[in-house]
C-alpha cells in the first residue's frame, strides 16, 4: 500500500495530462462539480456518481449511548449526516471478486 496520497495538485496535474485539459480547467472543472455535489445532496439528499458512488444525507435518529469516562447513559440528540456509499464497479475495480 502507498504511504501517502496523491495531493490536490497531483490530481489536477494528472486530470491534465490525461484528459488534454490545462490545470486551471481541471481545477474550475472539479470544483464546479463538488459544488454540483454538494448542492444536490443538500436539496435532493443524493448524488450519484456513476461508477463510484452514491453520496447520502442521512437523518440519524435519537438514541441512547454512554459516556466513556464515567459509564452513565446519555441521550444522544437526532441528526443528520453525510454518507457515502461506493459503486459496486468501483468495488470491484479496486478489490477484484474472488471465484
Amino acid at each position: 500500500m502507498a504511504d501517502k496520497s496523491l495531493t490536490k495538485t497531483q490530481i489536477y496535474a494528472a486530470l491534465a495530462e490525461k484528459t488534454g485539459l490545462d490545470k486551471k480547467q481541471v481545477s474550475d472543472f472539479l470544483e464546479t462539480f463538488i459544488a454540483l455535489a454538494y448542492e444536490e445532496a443538500k436539496t435532493n439528499g443524493r448524488f450519484n456518481i456513476p461508477g463510484l458512488g452514491i453520496l447520502k444525507l442521512d437523518d440519524r435518529p435519537e438514541r441512547m449511548g454512554r459516556n466513556p469516562a464515567t459509564g452513565e447513559q446519555i441521550k444522544i440528540a437526532a441528526k443528520k449526516s453525510v454518507k457515502f456509499s461506493l459503486a459496486k464497479a468501483c468495488k470491484e475495480a479496486i478489490i477484484p471478486p474472488t471465484k
